[in-house]
């Protein structure tokens, strides 16, 4: 007989085969899309307008916070132990390595996650998935591939411009501390970057708006018939979406520092 652990782990290896297959689904559609996908680019455009720049300005104001909030917290202690210059290296690692990516998941899962499971499980509710099936049209390559790269290219400008305005939070709190000109502030910084810096970051963020866009879809059509699944679908869709996106990037920063 199957324990309670076991029907359990069956269940989320289940699951997990069942996201992978239907991520590799959504990667077949996306050839398709990019060499016939007219009807489909104003869904793209759509999709990064509401995941991009509609978020642009929570994502900043959170950055902002941020990166002010580490300098306030950093300096006294680096102070203490005349260690000021190290403020760079820890501002880079902390918002451009970790919190860009991981804070920059935190938005996009609360908003587009919740807001692409609604509307696909919405169609699937009222007949339209099968409306576009009857006429011949992929439901996959037209609806969902065009919101899978909309959302993971917009995951990855806003982890760009997070890094951005939390590097200037900083610099303006640095100012209470040690005044200093932009020029030099800003050359400090990019003296701590380093490339291997900007692709773990990079690659934190294509990967959870990978995730993040499918996992979504995925819930979205998993409803059957009542419209009382809609609302559940989005639940589902933000806690499971957010959740995988932190452990694989906490899977990454692992397999980075062990490098």
């Amino acid at each position: 007989m199957y324990t309670t652990g076991m029907k359990l782990r069956f269940a989320f290896l289940d699951s997990l085969l069942y996201t992978l297959g239907f991520f590799v689904r959504i990667l077949r559609g996306v050839g398709y899309f990019v060499m016939r996908g007219q009807a489909s680019f104003k869904i793209l455009i759509m999709q990064i307008l509401f995941t991009f720049v509609e978020a642009m300005g929570i994502s900043c104001l959170m950055a902002l916070g941020v990166g002010a909030t580490i300098n306030i917290l950093l300096m006294p202690l680096l102070s203490s132990v005349s260690q000021q210059s190290l403020i760079y290296t820890m501002l880079i690692a902390i918002i451009t390595r970790e919190f860009g990516p991981i804070l920059t998941s935190v938005i996009i899962s609360a908003r587009s996650a919740t807001a692409i499971a609604t509307e696909m499980s919405s169609m699937v509710i009222f007949h339209e998935i099968e409306a576009y099936i009857s006429v011949g049209v992929d439901p996959i390559e037209h609806l969902a591939v065009p919101r899978f790269l909309g959302v993971t290219i917009s995951m990855a400008l806003l982890n760009f411009y997070f890094s951005i305005f939390g590097l200037a939070g900083s610099f303006f709190v640095a100012q209470m501390f040690n005044p200093m000109p932009p020029s030099i502030y800003f050359e400090n910084i990019l003296q701590a970057l380093t490339l291997p810096d900007l692709i773990i970051s990079t690659v934190k963020s294509l990967v959870s708006g990978m995730i993040i866009s499918t996992i979504a879809i995925m819930h979205g059509l998993a409803v059957e018939h009542a419209i009382t699944e809609i609302p559940i679908a989005g639940l589902r869709a933000v806690s499971s979406a957010l959740v995988m996106s932190i452990v694989v990037q906490s899977i990454l920063s692992a397999l980075y520092y062990s490098l």
